[in-house]
């Protein structure tokens, strides 16, 4: 397992299950993960579990409330009160897999959620490229309730293609994809087409 840099460090568990999780954090930066990227959450046991962002949420807090009331704010208090929110940004997580304490990838549901304030973290190239071999993880985004998955499978597969390490692989790796999206929406010509496309 790699060791997590303080850049790659998202936030920490606000609510998990087995599903999903919903991560704090403080402030939406430049280099905060986007829509689609893969993340993981540490557990106690030294395992880890796997999940795609696929919501952002930023509420307002009641000081936010009673600044806009009041009118012109200049731009470096807004700056200011941005870095010092008194409600996390939240980040919703779809659970797409995990890795063992032993460092092996797996593509099932975890046992059991990562803790309540446990580091979650951006995931490497590396990690990204070997969590992204397998295709098994497809299924699980398309039959996803809570997250639109017609449109994070795109941007998921497009992520990991990115970081393949040419454009011939990563354009083999899509390729791949696409047909591994065929077969399992064979019945479903309609909805795989919406997908390619979104992909293209």
């Amino acid at each position: 397992m790699e060791t997590v840099t303080k850049e790659r460090l998202l936030g920490r568990v606000l609510r998990s299950s087995t599903t999903s999780l919903t991560v704090g954090c403080r402030t939406l930066e430049a280099d905060i993960p986007v829509f689609g990227s893969l993340v993981q959450a540490e557990r106690a046991d030294g395992s880890s579990v796997y999940g795609l962002i696929h919501d952002v949420r930023v509420d307002d807090d009641p000081f936010v409330r009673q600044l806009i009331a009041a009118g012109d704010l200049s731009e470096e208090y807004v700056q200011d009160q941005r870095q010092r929110r008194q409600v996390p940004v939240e980040v919703a997580v779809l659970v797409v897999g995990g890795r063992s304490s032993d460092g092996r990838v797996f593509y099932v549901l975890p046992p059991q959620p990562p803790a309540t304030l446990s580091w979650v973290s951006v995931c490497s190239d590396s990690e990204v490229r070997q969590f992204g071999e397998k295709l098994a993880f497809v299924r699980t985004v398309l039959n996803a309730t809570d997250a639109p998955g017609d449109d994070l499978l795109p941007a998921a597969l497009s992520r990991i293609a990115a970081v393949q390490g040419s454009t011939d692989l990563e354009n083999a790796y899509l390729v791949r994809a696409g047909q591994e999206l065929a077969r399992l929406l064979s019945r479903d010509p309609m909805r795989l087409d919406g997908i390619l496309q979104r992909m293209r």
